[in-house]
């Protein structure tokens, strides 16, 4: 299997639930205060890691009781965290949850080290790929250092999968050496409707268009999450659909990494594009129905439990 080398966020997730999310300027009472292990990049990792992937976290903390606790969290969770540089000039990023009843979440970061990762940590996460490795990202911390890293990593011949989370623009010269590009559906439109190519294209209720004009941006695949309803990926074969798998939703925090975590790991067996967007699937379903992001994330014993699914035979 491909090594999986992930260049991201690490936050403490402090969550709240709550009846309802509340609206501006409304105070709703919750039921208590939890402190969790957080960071789209740090959950990623984990996911991929309880999944069977061999995965080595890059990025950066605070020398501080929460950054220590990140840190020990990966070692647990069976990620090489000997990438994660304590940084004594930042705290560390945290994110403030709220999650109501049905498991919708309303989601504010302070990106704390998050935001002075940089051109060294690219470099770092580089000189760990060798040829057809995995390289994941997400938008937690400096675009510029994403496009450094892929850069890099494009010299190394390795494999590049980002998840453009949270949305913002993105230069076409860095969607065009993308191998994989992964977003939601709001995060779709948002990058579509920032590209006037892509835009002009596009009926922004229809996820199928959407991933369709994202390929034309230059990705090899473009997969869009659609929560319960599964997802779509378009490649230069055309659009195809996955279906979802049928789950209790309680909490919907970090299914999205849930995905993005399993997909790697099918990207690292080499299995077939559609296998491993249906990996992601049930990845993503199973966190939905726990409190929590990364405690949560399922691993392979508990995919095969509740959906049959079972990558045993799929070792390359």
């Amino acid at each position: 299997m491909a090594r999986i080398v992930v260049l991201g966020s690490l936050n403490v997730d402090l969550v709240v639930t709550v009846p309802r999310l509340p609206r501006p300027g409304e105070t709703v009472l919750g039921d208590g205060l939890r402190s969790c292990p957080g960071g789209k990049g740090a959950n990623q990792a984990v996911a991929a890691a309880r999944l069977g992937g061999q995965v080595a976290m890059i990025g950066r903390v605070g020398d501080d009781g929460f950054g220590a606790g990140l840190i020990e969290n990966l070692d647990r969770n069976g990620v090489d965290s000997s990438g994660v540089d304590r940084d004594p000039a930042a705290p560390t990023g945290a994110a403030l949850i709220f999650v109501e009843a049905g498991g919708q979440n309303m989601i504010a970061v302070a990106p704390g080290a998050n935001a002075v990762v940089g051109a060294s940590d690219a470099q770092r996460a580089a000189a760990r790929l060798g040829p057809g490795d995995l390289l994941v990202m997400q938008l937690e911390i400096p675009v510029a250092v994403v496009e450094r890293a892929v850069q890099a990593a494009r010299q190394a011949g390795a494999f590049i999968l980002l998840n453009a989370a949270p949305a913002q623009r993105l230069e076409p010269g860095l969607l065009s050496q993308l191998d994989a590009l992964v977003v939601n559906e709001r995060e779709a439109n948002a990058l579509a409707a920032n590209e006037r190519e892509a835009n002009a294209l596009v009926d922004h209720d229809d996820p199928s268009t959407i991933a369709a004009a994202l390929l034309t941006l230059g990705p090899k695949i473009v997969i869009v999450t659609l929560g319960p309803s599964g997802s779509v990926f378009c490649d230069d074969t055309g659009v195809h659909r996955v279906e979802p798998f049928a789950v209790k939703s309680i909490d919907a925090t970090g299914a999205g990494d849930a995905f993005v975590g399993a997909l790697a790991v099918g990207f690292a067996r080499r299995l077939p594009i559609e296998t491993a967007v249906r990996f992601g699937n049930a990845a993503g379903a199973a966190a939905t129905s726990s409190v929590g992001a990364q405690a949560a994330l399922p691993g392979l014993d508990d995919l095969r439990r509740r959906f049959g699914v079972d990558l045993s035979s799929s070792e390359q």
